[in-house]
């Protein structure tokens, strides 16, 4: 219920409502069983100049792990002043920012360039540094008619109906995470090496703790190579063991995104926006149109180092 300032309205004019008020009219529609929310009666330019709209977004966003909103007619600067709310932002050493708002990197297609081949495939954003971003609003500015939705997924689910056997397998394990393996394998070898100068491949624990709530999250996506730790006498009795004994474990753990009862889609129209918690969630851009526009932005709020 919307409260006014409390001001006596005699002329019949509508009563003014505060910022603050706002909060408590935010109207939230869950998509599915386990992941994503839709939220309406919110403009997030507003929300960014009201603390406590703010915290009750985070706590949205902490227990539907994405949220989605429509009709955001804002501009940049709207966009990176809520995405700063949560922290810092930090650009991409590949896809680059707008030069006017430094962090709000711009993923733009276009009918002469070809498909991308990275959106298209599970993943944490950025997880070969060595603080992931712990959340992303990503906002679209322009996209095709039809097609190019984006998915999502409930990794700390996924971690959560594991066989028990597994959780046991892999407490404790590391993997390392390569930027160099995925942007850098298509450039030319002298650039290739001097992004993994760099950015050298970060290590995280295959189940990482969710810093604010403590649910324990697979930590493994398209990023990942490769187990640091598995050659133990636990796992390995032979040399072969090892190979392809770690490989088919992570391909399994990597393969738990791709269950349907753990994930949502979204149908992107323009002025639509998407902030996920980077920390518990994967994310799978649908690239199934053809050649066009589509102008997308995205604002990576620095994070943790995982644990």
């Amino acid at each position: 219920m919307v409260t006014t300032s409390g001001a006596v309205n005699t002329l019949g004019s509508p009563p003014k409502v505060s910022p603050t008020a706002l909060a408590s009219a935010i109207k939230v529609e869950q998509l599915t069983c386990t992941i994503g929310a839709e939220i309406t009666n919110v403009n997030v330019a507003v929300a960014a100049q009201d603390a406590d709209m703010m915290r009750e977004i985070y706590a949205l966003l902490l227990k539907h792990r994405v949220l989605f909103f429509r009709d955001q007619d804002i501009d940049r600067a709207d966009h990176v002043k809520f995405a700063s709310h949560f922290g810092d932002l930090e650009d991409h050493p590949v896809a680059g920012s707008d030069p006017d708002h430094p962090g709000l990197v711009r993923i733009y297609k276009s009918p002469d360039q070809p498909n991308d081949r990275y959106e298209n495939s599970w993943h944490t954003d950025a997880t070969w540094r060595e603080k992931p971003p712990m959340g992303c609003v990503l906002r679209c500015v322009e996209c095709p008619p039809v097609g190019g939705d984006t998915m999502w997924v409930n990794m700390v689910e996924a971690y959560a109906r594991l066989p028990e056997d597994i959780k046991a397998r892999i407490d404790g394990l590391k993997a390392r995470h390569s930027i160099e393996a995925s942007f850098g394998a298509a450039m030319p070898e002298e650039k290739r090496l001097a992004l993994h100068a760099q950015f050298p491949d970060a290590e995280h624990p295959v189940v990482r703790t969710h810093p604010d709530t403590g649910e324990k999250t697979l930590f493994v996506n398209a990023f990942t190579t490769h187990f640091t730790n598995y050659h133990s006498a636990e796992n390995v009795r032979f040399g072969q063991d090892y190979s392809p004994g770690a490989s088919q474990l992570l391909n399994y753990l990597i393969s738990q995104a791709y269950i349907p009862e753990y994930q949502v889609r979204w149908r992107w129209k323009p002025n639509s926006i998407a902030f996920w918690d980077n920390r518990s969630t994967q994310h799978y851009a649908v690239m199934d149109y053809p050649p066009c526009h589509r102008k997308m932005e995205r604002a990576g709020i620095m994070g943790d180092a995982p644990y």
